[in-house]
This record gives C-alpha cells, sequence and structure tokens, in this order.
C-alpha cells in the first residue's frame, strides 16, 4: 500500500497555484543489507552474504558506466543514465559548463514489470494516517489501483 500525503502547490505559475496534489510518502528505506536478507528469504540458495556482494558490485558497476556516459538498463527496473542540471541560455554560444551546469544527477526510467503502466495497474493508495490531512476526516479515502 503506497501512502501519501496531500500538499498544496505554492508556484507563481496561475493555472497550478493553491492547488492541492498528493506525494507518496516512504515508510522505510531498505538498506542494500535488507535487501539482500529479503532476496536471501525467497527460496534461493545464495546466502545473504553471496546477495550482499553481487549488489555492491552492481552498484558500483552502474556508477562507473553511468559516469562513462554509458545508459545501463536492468530488465524490469530501470534505465540508469546521466541528467544534467544547468541554467537556460538565451544563446548557444553563451553556454559555458562551469557557469551554467549546477550539476549531474542520475536519472532512472522504470521498464517493464515497474514501467509506470505496470505499476498504476497494481498500485493501491491510502492517505498517510498521522499527519494532519487538510481535508476532515469524513473525506479520507482510500484508491485501489
Amino acid at each position: 500500500m503506497i501512502q501519501y500525503v496531500l500538499k498544496q502547490n505554492k508556484t507563481s505559475l496561475e493555472r497550478m497555484k493553491d492547488k492541492w496534489y498528493p506525494v507518496a510518502v516512504s515508510t522505510e528505506t531498505i538498506d542494500l543489507d535488507a535487501l539482500a536478507k529479503h532476496m536471501s528469504l525467497h527460496n534461493t540458495p545464495f546466502s545473504k552474504g553471496a546477495i550482499r556482494g553481487i549488489l555492491t558490485d552492481m552498484v558500483s558497476c552502474i556508477k562507473e558506466l553511468i559516469l562513462e556516459g554509458k545508459s545501463v538498463k536492468i530488465d524490469d527496473l530501470a534505465i540508469f543514465s546521466a541528467s544534467i542540471k544547468s541554467r537556460m541560455v538565451d544563446n548557444p554560444s553563451d553556454f559555458s559548463v562551469v557557469n551554467d551546469v549546477k550539476g549531474v544527477k542520475m536519472r532512472a526510467l522504470a521498464t517493464g514489470e515497474l514501467s509506470r503502466k505496470a505499476i498504476s495497474l497494481e498500485a493501491s493508495l491510502r492517505e498517510k494516517s498521522n499527519y494532519t490531512s487538510p481535508r476532515s476526516e469524513s473525506d479520507s479515502e482510500t484508491t485501489e489501483g
């Protein structure tokens, strides 16, 4: 069950200003050790330690390949690639990496079993219960996929 909270948009764009929208909230962050343990409990002959080692190497290799300018596709998970955050310029000749690039980040595009369409079909949503909702309790709803 994916929990959400309602947030109000404070943008200056008139068509979106003061509109409300749901934001998904994570209930827990699972690190590589916990993921390895979880995976080892799924009828596999591999131990938590073996799985942890493979995952650690995978993360390191994905980072290395992204920094080489490559994309890495893990079927039914995501395509990982680099993305550049920068200022926009009026003229291409005005662009400077030093002055205009704010940073480089990793982008993940869901694929296969985790694609937007596949997740939307399986997801169920519920408003998070331990926050102050901007609407009355009687309006709270649970929405299935």
